[in-house]
């Protein structure tokens, strides 16, 4: 596990810094260490270079290892808790909440702040809507849970919807369709401001409470025996999965299969022991979205939306994954 964990750190260094060097204004490494260690050691500064690696590159790619990890932790821990290997981190609606309160932003200001600000909000609104409609449901109080997100998920891409079609076709419609497929293009360092308290408070909860989803994933009555308040636990960690995946969807915009595909190449790696899984699923999720910009900014004149690729990347992933486990499910 420690020699996973080490090698998989080193591959996150070496990402890290190959991904300032890649782009429509390519860098030497000697330029990149040169702009990261002149600001540090002697203050001193080259303005283009500059200007590329610490306004443009660098709030892009610590957004992408923010975001990768989030979604992948998100979806490691909510594939525990509901103990259904093809569960995603919007399972309960909070990509659709941060989409409808995305595109309501876009409609109503047009201001980058004000988008993430309605973003969150809207994805929090679409969470708790959820579990308050399953705690009114009588049985399995786990299915109740998936069944309510998925409705109200239905409701706010029905609200999307709506907004699309009464948005200026000329101006507002492009942005909020451009938001809905995901990217770091417009990232700054005021984003990850906003971003970073929420992201590392939910996932330093996740990371401190990690064992207790083993219990969680015997079942109930088995985690109850052994002294785990399951009502407690189960409101605490869709709290943090949601303040986490929020965080990220309102800096980024959706971008599907991540925190589905991931947490499996964590388990072929490590097992499915969560105080294994959740450190290494962060670390995966974290280089995979970091790579997957690299590609999306490069490989055409204009930037591919980064979730066309991880769709397109995910979706046959999905399907091994059906292939792959027992039919009993369905």
């Amino acid at each position: 596990m420690r020699l996973k964990f080490i090698l998989l750190l080193i591959i996150l260094a070496v990402l890290f810094l190959v991904s300032f060097m890649l782009g429509k204004y390519p860098l030497a490494i000697t330029d990149v260490f040169n702009a990261l260690t002149g600001h540090v050691f002697d203050g001193s500064k080259q303005e283009i270079t500059d200007t590329v690696v610490f306004q443009i590159r660098l709030p892009r790619i610590i957004a992408a290892i923010m975001v990768g990890a989030c979604l992948a932790i998100s979806g490691a821990v909510y594939q525990g808790f509901f103990r259904n290997p093809l569960v995603s981190p919007d399972i309960l609606g909070v990509s659709s909440g941060a989409g409808f309160g995305a595109a309501v932003g876009i409609l109503v200001s047009g201001n980058g702040a004000f988008i993430q600000l309605s973003a969150f909000v809207c994805a929090f609104i679409a969470v708790a809507a959820a579990y308050g409609i399953s705690k009114v449901v009588k049985g399995n109080a786990t299915l109740a849970l998936v069944l309510s997100g998925m409705a109200i998920a239905s409701l706010f891409a029905a609200l999307i919807s709506l907004v699309k079609y009464v948005a200026d076709p000329i101006d507002q419609l492009p942005n909020i369709t451009y938001w809905l497929m995901g990217s770091f293009a417009a990232v700054r360092n005021n984003d990850l401001l906003f971003a970073a308290v929420p992201m590392v408070s939910g996932i330093t909860i996740l990371l401190l409470v990690r064992w207790r989803l083993n219990v969680l994933a015997m079942g109930d009555e088995e985690a109850k025996a052994l002294g785990v308040s399951t009502d407690k636990f189960r409101l605490l960690i869709v709290v943090c999965c949601t303040l986490i995946t929020a965080s990220a969807v309102c800096i980024s915009g959706i971008i599907g299969w991540v925190g589905l595909i991931i947490p499996h190449i964590g388990r072929s790696l490590v097992g499915p022991d969560h105080k294994k899984l959740l450190p290494v699923s962060g670390l995966l999720g974290a280089i995979y979205l970091l790579f997957i910009d690299n590609i999306c900014r490069n490989m055409l004149q204009i930037e591919l939306p980064i979730g066309i690729l991880t769709a397109i990347i995910g979706a046959p992933f999905f399907i091994f994954i059906l292939a792959r486990e027992q039919r009993g499910w369905f």
